[in-house]
């Protein structure tokens, strides 16, 4: 008998899963339908013997020490802070669009107390906010907006930015200074041996079995467990009792080349030209030296693995009928992106599944962290049921 059936590998579950197993002594088994741990987040060695992740960049970034010191449990980190560059009119400029990034595409030399003037010049007014167009265009105007962000979110999203919840283009901020970092977290690192080995760490506790390679329909009549966790699409979950909630998929185009630097940034937006959206390069990511280099392309696509909600008013009224049935399943913790219908940076899934922990077992989310000293164990120890290991898979225990 298992306290918990745990649906999902990712950070939502595995951090329930360590909770529940190290907090509270409980029996747990995890099931995923892929065959690895660590979700989204996986990386792996690749043939090169590089550092990967396999469904593109994961930059882990929090305002949260509280989250960052429960994870620090589990791994090392290295100091990272992320850059982007964007390719507009045949050069790469900072993005989010910042001082420099006007001066090099206007051959202006302006400060930042004329750059604040310039945005004015250049913004049409909005009375109200709705969309993700409104958005840009009234901080900045329209042929910034589409430069930058225009062909982009159509790329990305397969939908005009008018379209689209203000959310969407709200996350990117545009400034007036120098400052050309992606993110203005507090906290910004990457795990010290990749993603994979975190989670490895995380799970390893004898009382966290996991299967892979595995759809919970297929067990759930053949095994005795209390209580289920479920971090994947809630539509499903409901047999799409009121239609499928609308995701927007990832192709990835993965390539190693024999060169020490691809590319003069880790991430190199394309907004206009080619029909992925960005490039990659891991090796700024993880601080790895190597002779070779690898790199990921993103292709938007409709159809695939679910990775982003679409935030449209349509969509989110949808979501609130499928809420309505999850919370009548009171044996049921529905937890992370997929489960919520909404997008959530690592950090705030992390954060979402120690309150969710905390809830379980009657304590506040700050107490609910607590974790004994850290593991200092290289290789997992869980059982993993259906012979699939996490530590044949190539990674990162296996070669960092």
């Amino acid at each position: 008998m298992f306290d918990y059936l745990i649906v999902g590998a990712g950070f939502a579950g595995s951090v329930l899963a360590e909770r529940l197993a190290n907090g509270s002594d409980k029996k747990i088994l995890i099931c995923d339908k892929r065959l690895h741990i660590a979700g989204n987040a996986y990386d792996f060695y690749n043939d090169e013997g590089i550092l990967i992740h396999k469904y593109g960049p994961h930059i882990f970034h929090t305002n949260s020490a509280e989250v960052f010191d429960y994870l620090s449990n589990f791994t090392e980190w290295r100091s990272y802070e992320h850059r982007v560059l964007a390719s507009v009119d045949g050069m790469l400029v900072p993005m989010p669009i910042n001082l420099d990034t006007i001066n090099k595409l206007y051959g202006l030399n302006l400060t930042a107390f004329e750059v604040e003037k310039f945005f004015e010049s250049l913004a049409e007014k909005r009375d109200q906010i709705r969309t993700s167009e409104d958005v840009v265009v009234s901080k900045v105007g329209r042929e910034l907006y589409e430069k930058f962000f225009k062909n982009y979110t159509r790329k990305q999203w397969g939908l005009d930015p008018s379209e689209l919840d203000a959310s969407v283009t709200a996350r990117v901020p545009t400034r007036t200074n120098r400052d050309d970092r992606y993110f203005t977290d507090s906290l910004q690192a990457m795990p010290k041996h990749g993603y994979t080995r975190m989670f490895e760490k995380m799970l390893d506790n004898p009382n966290i079995k996991i299967m892979l390679n595995c759809d919970y329909r297929a067990i759930i009549n053949q095994i005795s467990f209390k209580e289920m966790i479920y971090t994947g699409p809630v539509d499903a979950f409901f047999d799409y009792r009121y239609g499928k909630l609308p995701y927007r998929s990832l192709e990835f185009k993965h390539e190693s080349h024999d060169t020490e630097r691809f590319q003069s940034a880790p991430v190199v937006n394309y907004p206009n030209e080619q029909a992925y959206t960005r490039i990659t390069e891991f090796k700024y990511l993880t601080g790895q030296e190597h002779k070779k280099t690898s790199v990921v392309y993103e292709f938007p696509k409709a159809e695939g693995d679910p990775y982003y909600p679409i935030p449209r008013k349509e969509n989110a009224d949808i979501y609130a009928k499928y809420k309505v049935l999850a919370e009548a399943r009171s044996d049921v913790h529905f937890v992370g992106r997929l489960a919520t219908y909404k997008y959530y940076n690592m950090d705030q899934i992390v954060a979402q599944a120690l309150m969710t922990y905390g809830k379980i077992v009657g304590m506040k989310r700050k107490e609910a962290t607590i974790k004994t000293k850290p593991l200092e164990k290289s290789l997992v120890t869980t059982t993993i049921l259906n012979n699939v290991s996490v530590a044949s898979s190539k990674s990162a225990s296996q070669t960092s």
